[in-house]
């Protein structure tokens, strides 16, 4: 079928299309939440008393299970999974390519004599060893040294998805070193937790455990799956290498939380039980800015249980879609000229006490807590921005990042004029000696934070770190993300600002100033060195780039250039003391991400010269000819003046494709040649520069002369579904 042919096809199809009505389980979501899930009920059905008190311990203290418990654990999560039909089992984690890994092995067993049983003891459940020869590792391991070692995870619950028991584990070499996103991030929670929990022993003697908080919104588009195959560039990249923007776009805001398409809202329903089944507790959903362009958010969990529902989920929306006749697509920016797609990430800190850190209170003492954590956060983040930047870097989130409707590459935070003006008053105030009128009234003005917080802290959208009123808002992380890269960084540096804070206080306290006192003038003094990186103003203008650069911050606009940061010797000895990555594992990270830039241009680049060469030029060309005919034609039937005349706008047709067609082939040829002197290059930034300084700029470039086609060419001969079909077309 030719491609033109594909494309009317293609429309036709999702004309054809009716919401797919699925009902959950029960009326009530309480009914079916978590049903899937081996959690506390659970544990308490199918265990015996000690070993479901050995899995609380090691899911709450890390305490480890000895092989007898781990045997009785196992037996009871097998009886368990078996009722709810699961036949086989698998270790379900998270390698370093983004996505979630499992290799599914069932409970039965020969036993000879033509008979069998179902197995599955403590061995197999406590660890496993699969073949990890081609998961990234940065060069930890070589290729043909494979061991790498599966551990499960106590405090993530295992769960049943279709037939199979899934169990949450880590992922290491054969030598110890993370090869996963996982086991970081329990190194952070625990740093965190450690160094906020010592800091709250100043205000609350009861606190004895700080557990680290995470909400996520998980932004998305969807296509029609028909289209979705028709477009090449989508299936291959995740966006639209190619395609002129539609003369109505997103500028009305129409789609935004408008009606839920009947469509959209089955699926959305189908997926949400899903998850929900599985624990994930999923509670809000609407449309989003960008035409086909949706959200859902969950309700805040523990950190690293937030993290496995958010890789979750994203599995469960791809297959949920494909059952729908629909594709998800969660790149940072399948379209260029609306909205890409973000993964803002709450974060706080809560104790066990039941107290938010981050939540102003009703007295002075627990606000000179709040206050504590708050500016500790924001020292933290002045610190280590370039960390941070880091940390959400990529091929795909380099499209978004700056683009009007996200954060820019420039880290800063916001905080709410009302909020500022009491830092800066603070900051003037603590000098000295404080006297005993002087403490009343810092205390009032603490007091008072409750007041001044109502309705004073509104989001800003321009700014990639936003304290919310309880929270902070961490809205640069792409939406193909997984939260724990930039989580794992973000415990690390608030946990190493509070280690030196207590240090910094203690060290007051021993030379006999009062604790209160000791804590306000530590305040004082990150309030004064960190208060180049707050910004209350409009993060997308000219000026604040220019301010920026006054005060010193970074305005790193690419992935390479932003992973520099993991090389430099106070990064290493960041992450090493704190004891959540290694100098070996932080440089394999940092050569895994760039071998992924890379590899990502890559794709995009031969996809595009592929639709360029094989697509575009030959239907550009098809056109031109029925042109010239015409031409012919034209100056066969028609008198000479008469002729001229109306073939007028014909030759300036033919002249303006000439003149694309040119350009997309030249600029093909140019790509080709650039891509090939990047691959000889050995060094793994040299080549992610190389192609993202001299490969990059072409697709661009490419995409002009291609969409200036687009509006030349006959309807009826372009071979691609266009923007405007694959924006509102469902």
């Amino acid at each position: 079928m030719s491609t033109p042919l594909l494309r009317a096809k293609a429309l036709e199809d999702v004309l054809g299309r009716r919401p797919q009505l699925v009902e959950p389980p029960a009326p009530k979501i309480s009914d079916y939440f978590a049903a899937n899930v081996f959690n506390e009920d659970a544990m308490r059905m199918f265990l015996t008393e000690e070993a479901w008190y050995a899995v609380r311990q090691a899911s709450q203290h890390g305490a480890r299970i000895d092989r007898k418990l781990a045997d009785q654990v196992a037996s009871g999560m097998k009886e368990w999974a078996a009722s709810k039909g699961a036949t086989h089992y698998t270790h379900w984690f998270q390698p370093l390519t983004g996505l979630s890994a499992e290799k599914h092995d069932a409970f039965f067993e020969p036993i000879g004599g033509g008979r069998s049983i179902e197995r599955f003891d403590g061995s197999m459940l406590v660890q496993q060893e699969p073949d990890a020869s081609s998961f990234p590792n940065g060069g930890i391991r070589n290729t043909f040294e494979a061991r790498g070692y599966t551990a499960w995870d106590p405090s993530s619950p295992a769960f049943v998805m279709g037939r199979t028991l899934c169990i949450p584990t880590i992922f290491i070499s054969y030598t110890g070193e993370a090869l996963d996103f996982k086991m970081p991030l329990l190194r952070a929670i625990h740093a965190v937790d450690q160094a906020a929990t010592e800091v709250c022993q100043y205000f609350d003697k009861d606190v004895t455990k700080v557990i680290s908080t995470l909400g996520w919104e998980q932004e998305y588009f969807l296509i029609d799956k028909a289209l979705y195959y028709a477009r090449p560039d989508i299936m291959m990249c995740g966006r639209a290498l190619f395609g002129h923007i539609p003369a109505k776009g997103q500028q009305m805001e129409d789609h935004y939380f408008g009606s839920i398409p009947d469509r959209v809202r089955a699926f959305m329903r189908d997926f949400e039980t899903e998850a929900l089944m599985l624990g994930i507790p999923v509670k809000t959903r609407h449309n989003e800015v960008a035409p086909n362009q949706f959200e859902c958010a969950p309700v805040f969990e523990e950190m690293n249980l937030a993290v496995d529902h958010n890789v979750l989920l994203m599995d469960i929306m791809e297959k949920t879609a494909q059952k729908h006749d629909f594709r998800v697509l969660l790149h940072e920016k399948p379209y260029a000229g609306v909205n890409g797609s973000g993964k803002h990430n709450n974060w706080s800190l809560a104790t066990n006490t039941g107290r938010n850190l981050l939540r102003p209170a009703k007295t002075p003492k627990e606000n000179l807590q709040f206050l504590t954590f708050f500016v500790n956060t924001i020292a933290a983040i002045h610190a280590h921005a370039d960390v941070l930047r880091a940390s959400i870097a990529s091929a795909n989130n380099d499209h978004r990042l700056g683009a009007n409707e996200a954060p820019p590459a420039i880290i800063s935070v916001f905080i709410g004029d009302h909020l500022s003006k009491l830092l800066d008053e603070l900051e003037r105030n603590i000098k000295g000696a404080m006297s005993p009128d002087l403490k009343t009234e810092l205390k009032l003005d603490i007091g008072r934070i409750p007041s001044v917080m109502l309705d004073n802290t509104d989001r800003n959208r321009t700014s990639p770190f936003a304290f919310t009123g309880n929270k902070f808002e961490f809205r640069a992380v792409g939406s193909s993300a997984n939260c724990a890269g930039p989580m794992t960084v973000l415990n690390t540096i608030v946990a190493h600002q509070l280690r030196s804070f207590k240090k910094q206080v203690d060290a007051l306290i021993a030379k006999g100033t009062k604790k209160d006192e000791a804590i306000l003038r530590v305040i004082r003094d990150l309030i004064a060195h960190s208060k180049l990186i707050r910004f209350e103003g409009n993060g997308y203008g000219d000026e604040w780039v220019k301010e920026a650069a006054k005060r010193g911050l970074s305005n790193i606009k690419d992935t390479p250039r932003a992973l520099d940061v993991w090389e430099r010797k106070e990064t290493k000895k960041l992450f090493a003391d704190m004891e959540v990555l290694s100098a070996v594992e932080l440089e394999a990270r940092h050569e895994i991400e760039l071998h992924s830039y890379t590899l990502k241009i890559q794709i995009e680049s031969r996809v595009a010269g592929d639709l360029a060469q094989n697509h575009i030029i030959p239907t550009a060309i098809a056109y031109q000819n029925r042109l010239i005919e015409n031409v012919r034609g034209l100056r066969d039937v028609l008198p000479a003046a008469q002729a001229k005349k109306a073939t007028e706008t014909p030759v300036k047709l033919i002249e303006e494709i000439s003149e694309h067609l040119g350009e997309v082939k030249s600029l093909s040829d140019s790509m080709i040649e650039a891509r090939k002197a990047a691959n000889v290059l050995e060094d793994a930034r040299d080549k992610a520069i190389a192609y993202c300084d001299k490969v990059k700029p072409h697709l661009e470039k490419l995409r002009y002369h291609v969409d200036k086609l687009e509006l030349l060419v006959d309807d009826e001969l372009w071979p691609l579904p266009k923007m405007r079909e694959l924006m509102f077309t469902r």
